[in-house]
């Protein structure tokens, strides 16, 4: 199961990759696309239930149990954050937990060039968005 996953690092990574230096403008706006290419949440999911806590920007994500999985939807307030949002909606929604909890997002994070192009708050943001996810996969097993 964390081949799925690994299948779509490495689609994800492609696509980075392709864009050359992990500074270059263009890695930064391809993040942002991933981001508007989000389904939206309507204004009753954007609830402080649903609002991840350790993000400078506000960022709700929703976790819905179906058939033994999790879908995740998201969304944030900046562009970029909402990249990063839409990078960990493509890896682990729809995904046992056992898979999820398996899978090494800090390498995935580094793999994707995102350790030296992200800055540390966006970094520590998505490592709260990690969290959540990793919270809510334990709390289905």
């Amino acid at each position: 199961m964390t081949d799925d996953i690994a299948a779509e690092l490495d689609a994800l990574a492609d696509e980075f990759d392709m864009l050359g230096d992990p500074m270059d403008p263009e890695r930064y706006r391809h993040l942002m696309d991933l981001g508007h290419g989000l389904d939206p949440l309507s204004n009753e999911e954007r609830t402080e239930a649903n609002k991840v806590r350790g993000c400078a920007s506000q960022v709700w994500l929703v976790t819905e149990p179906r058939d033994g999985r999790l879908i995740f939807r998201g969304d944030s307030d900046s562009d970029i954050v909402r990249g990063l949002v839409a990078v960990l909606v493509t890896l682990f929604s729809g995904r046992a937990p056992e898979a999820i909890l398996a899978f090494d997002i800090k390498a995935a994070f580094a793999r994707l060039g995102f350790e030296s192009a992200i800055s540390s708050q966006r970094s520590n943001g998505f490592f709260s968005m990690v969290q959540r996810v990793r919270r809510d996969a334990e709390a289905m097993l």
